[in-house]
């Protein structure tokens, strides 16, 4: 998808683009080419919207028609673009050590136990925001694995390499075998 900023005083293609994003999500829609020019295909998928939704068939994109569009186009994107990712912000040289609790030690432990179902050699960990004695092994089995000092720590170079592989583990059987999983896992 193309910034926002690449379609100022682009109005053709911004609309091309819009209904190419409603046709990714719904095949009620047609697709078009975003290429700038307001031809026989434009002119037939702003027929078939207008048509879809009660608009006079004129194949011509008027303020009606531009508004219902954008108003549709927006929530279409959020299914059609990648999921917003969250972010983990620790602090400069925070580092989360054994019997400390953190919001974080939540998400670690989630991502160490689907790596710990796709990886035999890391424990189970807790699920309490704790760093306690399974998710120190956990996290110390882990590193061990990444090539990282073994310090059952989460500090941001651990953290970092959780989040590369974590999507290595929760797709693994979309296309890829455990061994091409494990093979990812000691190439980062």
């Amino acid at each position: 998808m193309r910034p926002e900023e690449s379609f100022i005083q682009q109005p053709i293609r911004s609309l091309q683009t819009m209904l190419r994003v409603l046709a990714q999500r719904d095949n009620r829609y047609q697709s078009v080419i975003p290429d700038g020019i307001y031809g026989p295909s434009t002119v037939s998928a702003v027929s078939a919207f207008q048509r879809l939704h009660g608009l006079p068939v004129t194949g011509v994109t008027d303020q009606d028609t531009w508004e219902r569009i954008v108003a549709l186009y927006e929530p279409a994107l959020i299914h059609t673009v990648e999921a917003q990712p969250v972010e983990i912000i620790l602090n400069p040289n925070e580092v989360l050590r054994r019997g400390d609790s953190s919001p974080y030690l939540h998400v670690a432990q989630a991502l160490l136990l689907v790596l710990s179902e796709e990886y035999d050699s890391i424990g189970r960990p807790s699920q309490n925001g704790i760093l306690d004695e399974n998710t120190f092994d956990a996290l110390s089995s882990f590193q061990s694995l990444s090539g990282l000092p073994m310090t059952g720590e989460l500090d941001k170079v651990t953290w970092k390499h959780l989040a590369l592989h974590f999507p290595l583990a929760a797709n693994r059987g979309k296309g890829q075998s455990q061994a091409e999983g494990r093979n990812l896992l000691t190439n980062y």
